[in-house]
């Protein structure tokens, strides 16, 4: 889409309209290190994020338990174990 006018590109929903998930539990470092970056980002950008404990949810754990800390964005993986901060940013504003 190079080239084309700003007015015919496709934009995707605007930060404040996404939600970051990040998943984890209690005494992870790398859990603590994801969350300094998903607030930092959201913070940034005025996007709702949400904390969930593997512990208390058997299908989070099921599903995560060799891959935390996991975040999502809009329901859907976008990394896990480290959070990189541009690749973050980079999704949530579509850049």
């Amino acid at each position: 889409m190079a080239g084309m006018s700003p007015l015919f590109r496709r934009k995707g929903p605007a930060p404040q309209d996404r939600l970051v998930t990040l998943i984890g539990k209690p005494g992870c470092h790398l859990c603590d290190d994801a969350q300094e970056v998903v607030e930092k980002v959201c913070g940034d950008l005025g996007v709702p994020w949400e904390k969930r404990d593997i512990t208390e949810d058997a299908g989070l754990h099921a599903l995560y338990w060799e891959q935390i800390p996991v975040v999502l964005v809009d329901g859907e993986q976008h990394t896990f174990w480290r959070v990189n901060e541009d690749r973050l940013r980079a999704e949530l504003t579509g850049n």
